[in-house]
């Protein structure tokens, strides 16, 4: 804070008031505050009340500021600024505006509610800010509706533009509340319509998973930057649209952000299409997207899931910095492949490279997975003893990892093992894990266990025929035919009925990665 001119023009109201402009740490705001206590009344009363409306701000407001701080400015000179003000509304507004934009949005709907005991008249301000609250506030009691009644009972939804924002603050509330028709009819009842009045309906109907009708508003749009475009372009990424996101990514007038480039590649990679990828990629090199991580990553990905490994690798070695995505993607897609040696190898690369990050679940999942895949029983083993022991730092294990174990000593005929591993695992177990187990059995050619199996399976998924029809299979195949017909005649009375095949767990997993 910077000391105010000594030009003998400049009163004590005046030094106060500038000095009041210029507070910029909390140490300032309790100084400055505390002279406006003691002098408050020796003060011209345009000085005092425009020195407390730029501490208020300062206190709401600004990142350095203090929100109880300014809580308690406006409660201790509330009664002294009701008595000279005729602009209450300002500074309810202006803790209002803090409030809801802090962790405590609901702060700012009591004091809205205050505001309205006291008598003081809401103005356009107040229900930008309160119907902001609501947008972010999670209590479904506090509805839009009730502030919508209020604007318009105080003049604040007008025909002029000037309560554009309003409009749009109430928009976005109803979005907020996926309230799509209410969301809409205030969108078609605005006077004036701008950028954030249709962005707002744009972000309602993708929230909505509405592609069709969030096209409409988008194709509507008078002026549609960066922001609407990647959006557009990410949500028909993330529906597998792909082809309708790379139409739109073409037609697309300005340079696109690292978002829209993200999107972009995603949806080559959702449709295989390695050739505009490639020139996904070069566009990428030559506008200066190159050091992110996440989109070199995404790239990488690209190339794997196209069959492109070797282009993968090429792109990994060349990161000068690598996240955990890093390696988890290039380990995930050698294990996809069924390239046992190079996840392995790979992995033990991260081990041991010092600037490495610590691998993960995810990380740990592709490696077994791999192992099961190729039937690696020791390996696997042996892995899985080192996760339970913790050498590879905190990793919690999940149903995956079980069953990518159970997997593994089923398919080389371990199913006592399998069978304990699943009875005495911490966590809760599924149908897939007793899926896995059943095929075993059945591979294997071991009815005692897949009778078991199937008892349990029968609890976890009784409307699943498929189960029934194995152990029938396996009964029949052995010449146990009344056995057979019994199991059958049970699966009828259950009602269960089967259902596609399902893949084994490994390659399961493997679509997780």
């Amino acid at each position: 804070m910077t000391s105010p001119s000594s030009s003998p023009s400049f009163s004590p109201g005046d030094h106060l008031v500038s000095f009041a402009g210029q507070c910029s740490t909390k140490r300032d705001l309790r100084l400055l505050h505390g002279v406006l206590i003691r002098r408050r009344r020796l003060l011209p009363v345009a000085s005092a009340v425009a020195a407390l409306a730029k501490l208020l701000r300062f206190a709401a407001v600004s990142p350095a500021g203090d929100l109880r701080h300014a809580a308690a400015i406006l409660s201790l000179h509330l009664p002294f600024i009701s008595s000279v003000s005729s602009h209450l509304a300002f500074f309810y507004n202006t803790l209002m505006r803090g409030l809801a934009a802090s962790s405590t949005p609901g702060a700012a709907i009591e004091l809205f509610t205050a505001m309205r005991r006291a008598g003081a008249a809401p103005d356009a301000f107040t229900f930008t800010f309160v119907l902001k609250s609501c947008s972010r506030c999670l209590s479904r009691r506090l509805l839009p509706s009730e502030f919508h009644a209020q604007a318009i009972k105080h003049g604040c939804l007008g025909a002029g533009s000037s309560h554009v924002h309003v409009h749009n603050a109430l928009l976005h509330a109803y979005s907020s509340r996926a309230a799509v028709g209410d969301a809409r009819r205030v969108f078609d009842e605005m006077p004036a319509r701008d950028v954030i009045s249709f962005s707002g309906l744009l972000t309602l109907h993708l929230k909505a998973n509405d592609l069709n009708a969030a096209r409409m508003v988008f194709d509507q749009m008078p002026n549609r930057d960066v922001v609407s475009w990647t959006a557009m372009i990410s949500a028909y990424a993330k529906a597998r649209r792909p082809q309708e996101a790379l139409a739109l990514f073409d037609a697309m007038p300005m340079q696109p952000d690292e978002v829209t480039m993200l999107s972009v590649v995603s949806a080559c990679t959702a449709l295989g299409d390695l050739a505009t990828g490639e020139r996904v990629r070069q566009y990428v090199d030559s506008n200066g997207f190159g050091w992110m991580v996440s989109l070199r990553n995404a790239l990488m990905d690209m190339y794997a899931k196209c069959g492109s490994l070797a282009e993968a690798r090429a792109l990994f070695d060349s990161m000068n910095m690598r996240s955990l995505a890093s390696w988890n993607t290039l380990i995930s897609a050698y294990a996809s492949h069924g390239d046992v040696e190079s996840t392995v190898a790979l992995f033990y690369q991260m081990l041991a490279d010092v600037k490495a990050v610590k691998p993960d679940g995810i990380t740990l999942l592709a490696v077994l997975t791999a192992y099961a895949h190729k039937g690696f029983v020791e390996e696997g083993r042996t892995m899985f003893n080192a996760m339970l022991s913790g050498n590879y730092g905190k990793v919690d294990l999940t149903i995956q990892h079980y069953g990518c174990m159970v997997d593994l000593l089923g398919r080389a005929g371990q199913l006592e093992e399998a069978y304990k591993m699943i009875e005495q695992m911490p966590i809760p177990s599924n149908a897939v894990v007793w899926g896995a187990l059943l095929g075993a059995s059945r591979t294997h050619g071991d009815i005692s266990m897949a009778e078991r199996a199937v008892q349990k399976l029968r609890n976890l998924n009784p409307e699943e025929g498929g189960y029934y029809i194995l152990l029938s299979d396996m009964y029949a195949a052995s010449g146990r035919t009344a056995e057979a017909m019994e199991i059958r005649q049970i699966m009828n009375q259950a009602g269960a009925q089967k259902t596609t095949g399902q893949s084994s767990w490994s390659t399961h997993c493997l679509s997780q990665l």
